[in-house]
């Protein structure tokens, strides 16, 4: 949608979340942001508000399936949303050390990253194929486009998000239900600055938010950026599984 009116937000306290919310945010505009931290979730509300938005802003669990229907029930019957955008997630691995594979952290991240996209998006999409109208973003990641053993569980959580998004696409394409994935390289935020390896070409939040909106008004399957981590990551597939496993196994592991 070229000009959505009525937008959800997960994730929305901080990094691309955020920089969304600051992007869309305007006179005649909704906002409803959810995130866990409810000071940080306030100062992105009322930055917001300064800006002419109508905000509502609820700090709820993603992995919280009630919760969550009861918000976005809530919010879509006062304002009927025209976009979605499933953000919120978490970042680390399964451990201290993706090698340690840890069994407790690895569901953790899963159930964020990939069910709390789900219990995003089912509950918005029973009054959008009502309406026969509505656009979904589904926020993965370019560790999505293939499993890293640098990051195994958060690299297949994104895997799942991107795959998912992409068949969803062409499920509700002819219900006039656009469906988009965004798959970033290195951005900005709280998580990446926990990150204690280089991060090259590493791009400050609002310029992410300005490239995923421009994606999102064209209707785009994939916003994937920066160009140069795309072709990799195509390249990379390309290869023998041998081949890209060798040269994966070189990268830095993911804390």
């Amino acid at each position: 949608m070229k000009n959505p009116r009525c937008i959800l937000i997960t994730g929305a306290s901080s990094g691309i979340g955020e920089a969304l919310a600051h992007f869309y945010a305007g006179p005649g505009v909704f906002l409803a942001v959810s995130g866990r931290d409810q000071a940080r979730l306030e100062d992105v509300a009322q930055a917001c508000r300064d800006k002419g938005a109508e905000v509502s802003a609820t700090v709820v669990d993603v992995c919280d399936r009630d919760a969550m229907a009861d918000w976005i029930n809530h919010a879509d019957q006062a304002h009927p949303l025209d976009l979605v955008i499933a953000n919120a997630g978490i970042s680390g691995d399964s451990g201290g050390n993706s090698i340690d594979l840890n069994e407790s952290t690895t569901r953790d991240i899963f159930a964020v990253n990939f069910a709390g996209v789900l219990n995003t998006i089912f509950p918005a999409l029973t009054p959008m194929r009502q309406r026969g109208r509505g656009q979904l973003a589904l926020v993965s990641s370019m560790a999505g486009f293939r499993g890293l053993p640098s990051a195994p569980a958060y690299s297949t959580s994104k895997v799942m998000v991107k795959a998912y998004g992409e068949a969803l696409r062409g499920v509700l394409a002819p219900e006039g239900i656009g469906v988009s994935v965004i798959c970033p390289g290195f951005v900005e935020s709280r998580i990446t600055a926990k990150n204690k390896f280089p991060m090259p070409l590493l791009m400050k939040a609002p310029k992410a938010a300005r490239i995923i909106a421009k994606g999102l008004a064209k209707n785009r399957l994939l916003i994937a950026f920066p160009w140069p981590f795309v072709a990799f990551m195509w390249c990379l597939n390309l290869l023998p599984p041998c081949w890209a496993n060798k040269l994966l196994s070189r990268m830095p592991r993911k804390g």
